[in-house]
């Protein structure tokens, strides 16, 4: 093994040959796989290696760098196929760093060593595109009503605290009347604004229960007096009775 430099290499008795020992970038071609959802997928890839013994790259290995095409080739198909196609789009990091472990460990011995394995592209059906469009549409829908839901959930707390602010002071909603009235009036002048009090109608209430009340009261004195003249009723016509008997 001899550095770079000048070098004699005699004729007959001699061959040489160079290797290349920066990094070499290899392009993976397409690969057609089945993932283990049963989903047909395309995937391509790029690999990183280095030659770090040329003896070992001479000597054990009549192509390298054909040797390491073939290895990751079929440990792409391999790999990605004991994947489901959700971790094959959202796990890149760790296929591509058990892609890089497993070309690294059975170049070892030909004097490579694999850098890294990039998975740089993934085509899947036009029908499971949709699928999963459709999909994604629906968990932004539900996201969407989840997240009204909690709005109206915080408003409705927001509105209740206000209404328990207001109702322990007087005067708190005789205030939000008046800013209410400047509000409208500030949108369209021509708005004619006749404010009524509250209190008329907390009165109004009042004389409602206080009214509900006293029926509540009378009502059985009603249906006990309507009891004792149905009595009296039914006792007139025996008395009737027993006098025509006598004057008989």
């Amino acid at each position: 093994m001899l550095g770079p430099g000048l070098t004699f290499v005699w004729p007959i008795f001699q061959t040489d040959k160079k290797v290349d020992l920066r990094i070499i970038t290899m392009s993976i071609p397409m690969q057609e796989i089945i993932t283990k959802d049963n989903i047909s997928a395309k995937t391509a890839a790029v690999c990183f290696f280095q030659v770090v013994d040329p003896f070992k790259a001479v000597t054990k290995v009549e192509d390298p760098f054909t040797a390491t095409s073939q290895i990751a080739q079929t440990t792409l198909r391999s790999v990605l196929g004991q994947h489901e196609l959700d971790e094959l789009l959202t796990e890149r990091d760790m296929i591509n760093h058990k892609l890089s472990a497993i070309i690294d460990r059975q170049t070892e011995g030909w004097g490579i060593k694999v850098q890294s394995v990039e998975v740089k592209d993934v085509e899947i059906p036009e029908t499971m595109q949709r699928a999963m469009a459709r999909q994604a549409e629906a968990e932004r829908e539900r996201r969407a009503k989840i997240v009204a839901a909690d709005g109206e959930l915080q408003a409705s707390e927001k509105l209740a605290e206000a209404a328990r602010m207001i109702a322990s002071s007087p005067g708190a909603m005789q205030l939000r009347q008046l800013q209410s009235m400047v509000e409208v009036s500030a949108e369209n002048n021509s708005t004619i604004i006749f404010p009524i009090p509250i209190e008329l109608f907390e009165g109004a209430r009042r004389m409602n229960i206080s009214q509900q009340s006293l029926e509540a009261v009378a009502r059985p004195l009603t249906q006990l007096a309507n009891q004792q003249q149905q009595q009296n009723n039914s006792e007139q016509p025996k008395l009737k009775v027993n006098e025509t008997d006598k004057q008989s």
